[in-house]
């Protein structure tokens, strides 16, 4: 479900305050299941019907739990469907704004359940690291950001 008030044009206008003042993300505010809705690529003012109905028909979704300290669990994944793939890793909040700094360690496979190819992944440069310039928190249930490749994603939490 696309929550009325995420169009382009209120997202753009959040992002622009939000570079300016922060938007008060903390690191608890982000925990659950978040179904990807909608992508916007880099320089788009126009999400992808075609790249969010595909990533929705993948269920695609990025899981994060708060841990002591400020560090984050976060695990990405989609399905085919009794196929997973799998990426998990560790991240944590930096700066006002803020952003969501992470890298995936590992790579899973499972069919059904059953893990059947697991690969640890080599950790990026720092300055290669991805991110999520967060942008919303809302309390209706959906996270805005923008990735580290210029593109806009909307994602709903899970009920």
């Amino acid at each position: 479900m696309i929550p009325p008030l995420a169009t382009t044009e209120n997202l753009l206008a959040l992002e622009r305050q939000v570079r300016l003042a922060g938007s008060g993300i903390a690191a608890t505010d982000l925990d659950g299941c978040w179904q990807l809705q909608l992508v916007w690529p880099k320089g788009s003012r126009r999400a992808s019907n075609f790249s969010g109905w595909l990533l929705r028909g993948l269920a695609a979704r990025l899981e994060i739990r708060s841990e002591k300290e400020g560090v984050l669990q976060l695990s990405n994944a989609v399905n085919l469907g009794a196929l997973e793939l799998r990426f998990r890793g560790a991240g944590c909040l930096q700066g006002r704004r803020p952003l969501l700094m992470f890298s995936f360690a590992e790579l899973e496979l499972s069919l059904a359940g059953l893990v059947v190819f697991r690969r640890a992944l080599p950790e990026p440069p720092e300055r290669k690291r991805p991110f999520f310039a967060l942008i919303e928190r809302s309390p209706e249930g959906w996270l805005a950001a923008r990735g580290r490749g210029g593109g806009l994603a909307l994602w709903c939490l899970a009920q």
